[in-house]
Formats: C-alpha cells, structure tokens, sequence
C-alpha cells in the first residue's frame, strides 16, 4: 500500500457530460455541477479537452471550470488538446494548471497516439515555452515507447501522460503482462529524463489498480469516459470514491 500523499492522483474528464448536455439545448446535465460534485467527492482535478468543433466541451465550459476551480485550492485543471488548433487560446485565456498536448486531427474521432520524436520538436518547442512563461506545467501526450521520453524532455515537457489504450485492450488476455512491462518500462525512462508521469485512456475501476501497482512514479491518472460511464450507475460521488479506492487499494507496493 502507498500514503495519501504518494498515490496517484485522479483527475475527471468531464467531456462526455458536455456531449450529453448538447443533445439538446436545456442547459443539462450541467458540467459545472458535474465537476463541483466530482471535486466535492475528493477528485483532485478535472480535465477537458476542448475539440475544435466543440462537440461537447465548449468555450464557455472552459472559463466556467476556470472559475470553478478557484474555488477549489490545491485541486488542478487540466486542458488537453492540439497546441496547432484551438487549444493555446485557452491556455492564454485562463492558465490552467497543466496542458496537455495531444496530437489529434480536427475531426478525430478519439485520441488514438502520441507525439514522435524528432519529427514533431520544432513545433512543440516553442508552445511548450509559452505556457512555460505563463505559468502553466505542460504534458505530452506519448505512446510507451521508452527511447521518446529522453526526446520529449529535450523538447522542454515537463511530464508525459502515457497513452493506455494498448493496456486496456490487452486487460485480461495473454498480452496483460507483456503491457504492463511495456509501460513500466516506458514510465522509468521517463523518470529517468526527468519528466513526470502521468497516464490515461481508457482506464477504468477493473484495469486501474494493477496499472498503478506497477507503473513507477505515477503522479495522475485522467479518466473520463468509463468514470462517466460508472457515474450514471453510482452517481458522481460513489464514482469519485470508487476509483479513488481502486487507487489506493492497488494490489501489490508500486515501484518506487
């Protein structure tokens, strides 16, 4: 087992309430409400990712979370996107705590990889020191791959966030453990340059704690569709307190 102060933290991404609000124009479910109920519960932070079209997340969402989040110290606001769309506007606009660079199309369906290295440097190098000079910690988002973290630490990332779905998809197969190696090994690389780790995509109550358990230095875990998928179930509350369990009861001692 790990302290309360060692354990990765958990952050909500909320975008799928905002898809549901926009079937319609009544203005619900709210994600304001949806977020302070997360972070009443004990999340600590919340994650967007405003995509250009604005198929759920919109820019009034962005600076109501904001806002929100004011109110909340110590709790973080991540916003993830494509630094080359709409994102650093937003970045300007409100300095959240973290941006996370994903490297998605405009029309992208779901982020599906992460960044390479060299061939996306020169591009992010400048980005990254403009949210540097506002204030802002900056994520990449990688494929665990262990010789790109040294690269995206060169390019000035302050963490990666390890893209899980090949972990996912392999959860209770014959390829579970091979995976666990593979992001093991691509979180120490990390380590090892420097970086932070953080990870996400397609975690959820049944696959989480054998990845925490494993993956060394894990600072944050961001969850969203699977958490909103539980929250409909549960509520958001019970929701919050389950992966927060599922955290903290991670089966065997994580790797320094």
């Amino acid at each position: 087992m790990t302290s309360a102060s060692t354990r990765p933290r958990l952050s909500v991404n909320v975008n799928k309430v905002a898809l549901v609000r926009n079937t319609r124009h009544l203005g619900i479910p709210s994600v304001a409400r949806a977020a302070w109920l997360c972070l009443e519960a004990g999340a600590h932070g919340i994650t967007v990712h405003p995509r250009p079209d604005g198929r759920h997340i919109r820019g009034q969402d962005v600076t109501e979370l904001a806002a929100l989040l004011a109110q909340w110290p110590g709790r973080e606001y991540n916003i993830e996107g494509n630094p080359t769309q709409n994102l650093m506007a937003f970045i300007r606009q409100v300095r959240p705590s973290q941006a996370t660079f994903v490297p998605d199309g405009e029309d992208q369906f779901t982020s599906d990889h992460g960044w390479s290295f060299p061939q996306d440097a020169a591009r992010l190098a400048p980005l990254i020191d403009e949210c540097h000079a506002l204030g802002v910690r900056v994520s990449l988002f990688m494929d665990a791959v262990p010789g790109q973290m040294a690269q995206a630490r060169a390019v000035g990332a302050d963490r990666v966030e390890l893209y899980t779905e090949p972990y996912a998809a392999a959860w209770g197969g014959d390829g579970q453990e091979a995976q666990l190696e593979r992001y093991a090994a691509a979180a120490q690389a990390a380590l090892d340059a420097g970086l932070g780790v953080n990870a996400g995509h397609d975690l959820n109550r049944d696959n989480l704690a054998a990845f925490v358990a494993r993956v060394p230095g894990l600072l944050e875990v961001s969850i969203g569709h699977a958490f909103i998928a539980d929250a409909l179930e549960l509520g958001y509350g019970a929701a919050v307190r389950a992966y927060l369990q599922c955290i903290a009861g991670a089966a065997v001692a994580r790797p320094a």
